[in-house]
């Protein structure tokens, strides 16, 4: 299978909550990569559609985005392109991309846990 990504993907492990017209659904991130992400969730959605997701960060921030649903697994989750970033969400990627990788993200992916108040 040819290689469409335009950046490689690192292995993460952070806790996620994904919006669409349905509701709310947790979600693990387990990749990450400045184009995009794939989200394990059992929740369901269709290839095309545009979520809004947030993910918690390993200093406690949170990190708002929005993706395009590139490909979709039901009832294990799906791959989303990243739509619209603006400078402050590239450079925390970034800061997770490079904390993934000082953690050798093949063996021990970074991670964070979901905390709802």
């Amino acid at each position: 299978m040819e290689e469409r990504r335009s950046a490689p993907r690192l292995r993460v492990s952070l806790d996620a909550v994904w919006d669409n017209t349905k509701g709310n659904h947790p979600a693990r991130i387990t990749d990450l990569s400045l184009g995009g992400c794939y989200l394990d969730t059992v929740g369901e959605t269709m290839k095309g559609e545009v979520v809004c997701f947030r993910v918690a960060l390993p200093d406690g921030d949170w990190l708002y985005l929005e993706g395009e649903v590139r490909h979709h697994t039901p009832r294990m989750g799906f791959g989303v392109r990243f739509v619209d970033l603006e400078e402050q969400q590239e450079q925390k990627i970034r800061g997770l991309l490079s904390a993934a990788r000082e953690s050798g993200s093949e063996s021990e992916p970074i991670h964070a846990s979901l905390v709802e108040d």
